[in-house]
């Protein structure tokens, strides 16, 4: 017969005190290696590093190559942010699956279903946020595609829209739709974030509540202080213990990615692989719903909210042709006198040539698929080409193949 003092009963309270607390907690994903017992604090380092939300303009939209949002402000409800957008209650309420009565909070992010006019001066904004260095075609020739039926034949971009200290940059959030049963916790555990950073994009309250069908920014990697840890890091891994201190033990390979499969009778027949193919050599015309629009190599992939297209070189005057049979909806020009020429095509479907020379054709003119357009230019010899469903681009080789 076991006897407990009164010490030991003691404990034993404390120890199924404790266990019930960690159910709890393993619950809320609190990260508790923190100060318990006042050592290294690794919170921050267990997420990856996020990037700030760019500021909204006047109206709360911030604009995206591939959507908008509209940032809520204190006691609005989905009324006055139509008021503000110009879009219905109604469509706001079913693209968000929220009521339309409903009173928001203040910083919670409205997603708009369409795209509204983009923030500009005029509005207390900056344009749409683009990528440090990429190609924003839809600040770029949007107003010359929403103008297409008002016999404009081209547009010049106001030179506000090109002083770079007035454009805000960043990468376009992934956007998540809440299913049933998820929390904040789980879906910034999906995406590797901190709650807190997603907590602050999305306007969350302090008990990180969200709904069924919400829609969600996934906060972006913040690039310079994404490399400073992962420096920080290296330099860690490469640092030489003191004797007794021991080595730190290396992440072992399953932690990250599964280990490679074993191709060792394939690799001793290594096959050539070309760096970038000839375009027309692999594509067949029969089957393919459209054709590169230039005979050349890709020099730059597809890659959503960072270049929404692919480019391609080709030698100085190589002809750009119509990708697929169309409209002539713009023929414009950025504020560097570069050319933007865009083909409307059936089923609300568009393509985009930038940079282009030596235009053939006229605003409203038919082309059909094949049929020059114009040339490449004498200096930078490439287009980037886009295809756009509506205002979102998508990636072109599923047309291409």
């Amino acid at each position: 017969m076991a006897v407990f003092s009164s010490k030991n009963t003691r404990w034993i309270g404390a120890g199924f005190a404790l266990t019930m607390m960690s159910g709890c907690l393993d619950t809320l994903d609190y990260d508790l290696r923190g100060d318990l017992g006042g050592g290294l604090d690794t919170t921050t380092a267990a997420q990856t590093a996020t990037a700030q939300r760019p500021e909204p303009d006047d109206r709360g939209v911030i604009s995206y190559p591939s959507y908008q949002v509209a940032v809520a402000k204190r006691g609005d409800t989905l009324g006055d942010i139509s008021q503000r957008v110009g879009i219905p209650a109604e469509e706001l309420s079913k693209t968000n699956g929220i009521a339309q009565h409903v009173q928001l909070r203040e910083g919670e992010v409205i997603t708009l279903p369409r795209r509204v006019a983009e923030p500009s001066a005029a509005t207390g904004g900056t344009g749409v946020v683009t990528a440090p260095g990429g190609v924003d075609i839809a600040s770029l020739a949007g107003g010359a595609i929403n103008n297409a039926d008002t016999g404009v034949e081209t547009e010049t971009l106001q030179p506000a829209a090109s002083t770079a200290s007035q454009v805000q940059t960043g990468v376009e959030p992934v956007r998540h739709k809440v299913k049933r049963g998820e929390t904040a916790f789980t879906i910034a555990r999906l995406y590797n974030v901190s709650v807190r950073s997603l907590a602050e994009w999305n306007g969350l309250g302090s008990d990180f509540t969200i709904r069924e069908n919400q829609i969600l920014l996934i906060p972006p990697v913040d690039p310079q202080a994404e490399a400073e840890r992962k420096a920080a890091a290296a330099t860690a891994a490469t640092t030489t213990t003191k004797p007794g201190e021991g080595s730190p033990t290396p992440t072992p390979p399953s932690a990250s990615k599964p280990l490679p499969e074993d191709n060792t009778v394939a690799a001793a027949t290594p096959v050539a692989k070309p760096e970038s193919p000839n375009l027309n050599e692999q594509q067949s015309a029969s089957k393919a719903a459209m054709s590169y629009p230039v005979s050349g190599k890709v020099i730059r992939p597809y890659s959503k909210g960072k270049n929404n297209g692919i480019d391609i070189a080709a030698a100085a005057g190589t002809p750009v042709t119509a990708a697929a049979s169309g409209t002539v909806a713009a023929i414009t020009k950025d504020a560097d006198d570069v050319t933007i020429l865009v083909v409307r095509h059936p089923n609300n479907l568009m393509t985009v040539y930038y940079n282009v020379d030596g235009v053939k054709v006229k605003k409203g003119a038919s082309v059909k698929r094949g049929q020059s357009m114009a040339v490449l230019p004498a200096e930078n010899s490439f287009v980037h080409f886009e295809v756009r469903e509506g205002f979102d681009s998508v990636d072109p080789a599923p047309y291409l193949k």
